[in-house]
């Protein structure tokens, strides 16, 4: 099946063909036509299998009929990250080169001011991060009552970062008989409640299994100690020896563990480039263009860079933390093995990640391969040794405590103060010295209706006496 046979006009069929396709991928098979009918479509894919260029054909071919007025987008497309929206504009630009179409990006970390000037000129397609897209409405420098089409793509990215209550808000502010093209990798709940609120009648495109890997990406698991410099030394001897070896991406769960690691690779002669949500604009832009360039072979991210990056020569993938959440860990493992290439990804696992490693097996619905032995689950068999010394510490502590008090309590407390005594516990026994004297007994109860005699107290004497009864 060729692009030619998908409705899609000359113009993009010349694009795509100068950038060096001939085939669409499964996904752009099945969601082209539909989005050229103007149907509804709800896409479920993985990173890396083509779905920019399934909403971004189509929408070439349909804005070649009509124009862009002042402030009022004709489309709109959501993105989570401002990563991804610069790459979708980049796909617009690659394939639009025979289209003369206003293209404009509205993310954080750039002017205003420039982004105003590119509204007023009239745009046929914005790329936004919803947070700075709804500034600029309520600013009112942008009217959405024009756009005919909105895409919002990796929803469940979008849930992960709670941009939720804002993709409620801007479908609200389009107009109701605006075409909807939804894309996520995962189906939660909450994505499945937005896309039967939002979406009419909407086909679905199911490429793979949600949550599914990319068959071509060999997934490995090492073990390493759970201190961070055993994990670095671990991962420089991976990367030192790895088969096939051009680049890699290593992902960390904490931005401070990014910027630590790097420092240590840097150290250690190794050519690194660092990427993680703290880093403006420009610093994460010339991150990225220098590993995509070449120009430095490792880059260390955060999950800031885990979806969607548009960079297809990733021979391996080196997780530095096992990610908490076992979707993350599909989508970092998705920069690798793209476009049906081969690629390689090794997680270090330290003893205090053994949950986390079978929740991604079960979510994955396979198991992933040991390089060596498999680490055991430490932390789980020292809190069980913990649990199990503290058990027996109280019960010898209430043992002693029986053998030094239960005596004298028989002997010289009456019935019911036997009745009601407490136990003592280990920590006060351990603490105070045994005492050399044998303890005084107790008098007697006194009956109800009189005062109780205090010997040892300090209080005046008439404070001890009975109150009077009431009338």
């Amino acid at each position: 099946m060729a692009f030619s046979t998908l409705g899609l006009s000359d113009k993009v069929i010349a694009a795509v063909a100068t950038a060096g396709y001939t085939t669409p991928t499964p996904i752009q098979l099945q969601a082209i036509p539909h989005v050229l009918t103007r149907r509804d479509v709800l896409g479920i894919a993985q990173t890396g299998t083509g779905k920019t260029a399934a909403f971004v054909l189509p929408m070439l071919t349909m804005l070649e009929q009509g124009r862009a007025r002042a402030r009022m987008p004709r489309t709109l497309i959501l993105e989570p990250t401002r990563e991804l929206a610069a790459q979708v504009e980049d796909s617009f630009d690659k394939y639009g080169i025979n289209h003369k179409l206003n293209v404009a990006l509205l993310i954080g970390g750039v002017s205003f001011d420039d982004q105003d000037t590119k509204l007023t000129r009239g745009v046929d397609v914005l790329i936004a991060t919803p947070g700075r897209l709804l500034d600029h409405f309520e600013r009112g420098r942008l009217l959405l009552s024009g756009v005919e089409l909105l895409v919002i793509d990796e929803a469940d990215r979008m849930l992960d970062m709670g941009f939720i209550p804002d993709i409620e808000r801007i479908c609200k502010l389009v107009p109701f008989t605006r075409q909807t093209l939804f894309f996520t990798a995962t189906m939660p709940p909450e994505i499945r409640r937005i896309t039967e609120q939002f979406l009419h009648n909407p086909v679905k495109v199911e490429v793979s299994r949600p949550a599914s890997t990319v068959a071509t990406t060999v997934q490995q698991l090492v073990k390493a100690g759970r201190e961070s410099h055993e994990k670095r030394d671990t991962l420089r001897r991976l990367i030192r020896s790895a088969e096939g070896f051009k680049n890699a991406i290593i992902f960390c769960n904490r931005k401070t563990e990014v910027a630590q690691l790097h420092r240590s690779l840097v150290r250690h002669g190794f050519n690194a480039a660092a990427l993680h949500g703290d880093l403006d604009q420009s610093a994460r832009t010339a991150a990225l263009e220098s590993f995509r360039k070449g120009d430095v072979k490792l880059l260390i991210a955060s999950d800031v860079a885990a979806r969607g990056l548009d960079i297809p020569e990733v021979s391996h993938i080196f997780n530095f933390d096992v990610p908490h959440h076992a979707d993350d860990y599909v989508h970092r493992i998705g920069r690798t093995g793209r476009a049906g290439k081969p690629g390689t990804a090794i997680t270090i696992v330290s003893p205090a990640d053994q949950k986390s490693v079978i929740a991604i097996e079960k979510l994955i619905g396979q198991s992933i391969a040991w390089i060596g032995e498999p680490p055991r689950d430490e932390t789980s068999e020292n809190q069980t040794e913990h649990r199990r010394a503290g058990h027996e510490h109280r019960r010898e502590g209430q043992h002693r405590g029986r053998e030094r008090h239960g005596s004298s309590r028989h002997k010289h407390r009456p019935a019911s103060a036997h009745s009601n005594a407490t136990v003592p516990t280990a920590a006060p026994a351990a603490a105070t010295a045994p005492r050399t004297e044998q303890p005084r007994p107790q008098p007697p109860r006194a009956p109800k209706h009189e005062p109780r005699e205090a010997p040892e107290s300090h209080l005046p004497a008439f404070l001890l006496r009975p109150l009077p009864a009431k009338v």
